[in-house]
């Protein structure tokens, strides 16, 4: 069967449309009930899984249950909660930072815009961007993590390898008011199909769209007979 690979606005058009039937609510696995604590969890996913991050947060907002309180807490103290996830002192220490800017410029709340959110110690444009639109619904740009850089290449949306860089080439395909959604998807496509080893292209949506970019030839769809 002739291939279908098209780039540019064609493309995007289908594997936004496939992905929206695969994934049609696409969030973030990270468990939260406010902008707090989806902006603490996701600075704490760094380096490590959402499950381990959402078993180590209850403990961790049911003592420390918004910027006030963590803004005082003892670095000991947190230190030992967040031990789990690994790089647990840097974690700490930017966590507690970040509660105490929040009380100091933003009255302990959580700023809705970009330019105000990467004023915070640790926060960069894949944390602000995910908290901004899946907190507030605010679309001012594409979270890009190890799986939305890795998809995104295969599928030949992007040359680029900066996270940087993809995100503007995502950006400028995507329709703003589905970046964030279009995020969230990848990385589940990415997490559970689009392996970064054998990926699963035999049950792929996006295959008859997909470059394969970096793609070993006899990793194509291997997954499914091992």
């Amino acid at each position: 069967m002739q291939r279908e690979v098209k780039k540019g606005v064609t493309a995007i058009k289908q594997i936004t449309r496939r992905l929206r039937k695969a994934y049609p609510n696409a969030t973030t696995e990270l468990n939260w009930s406010n902008p707090f604590e989806l902006l603490i969890a996701t600075v704490l996913s760094a380096q490590t899984t959402d499950k381990k991050v959402n078993e180590v947060t209850p403990k961790l907002f049911g003592k420390y249950p918004d910027a006030f309180a963590l803004a005082k807490a003892k670095l000991t103290e947190i230190e030992s909660i967040v031990r789990p996830l690994g790089y647990f002192r840097q974690k700490a220490r930017t966590i507690v930072s970040i509660a105490q800017k929040l009380v100091e410029r933003f009255n302990g709340e959580v700023p809705k815009s970009m330019d105000e959110m990467l004023q915070l110690p640790g926060v960069g444009r894949k944390t602000a961007a995910i908290v901004l639109g899946t907190a507030f619904g605010v679309q001012e740009g594409i979270a890009v993590d190890t799986h939305v850089q890795r998809v995104s290449q295969r599928l030949g949306l992007t040359q680029n390898k900066q996270p940087e860089k993809i995100e503007q080439d995502l950006m400028a395909l995507v329709p703003r008011k589905n970046w964030s959604w279009f995020g969230h998807a990848l990385t589940l496509h990415g997490r559970y199909v689009c392996t970064a080893k054998k990926p699963q292209c035999s049950i792929c949506v996006l295959e008859s769209y997909c470059e394969k970019v970096g793609v070993p030839q006899n990793d194509i769809g291997s997954s499914l007979f091992q």
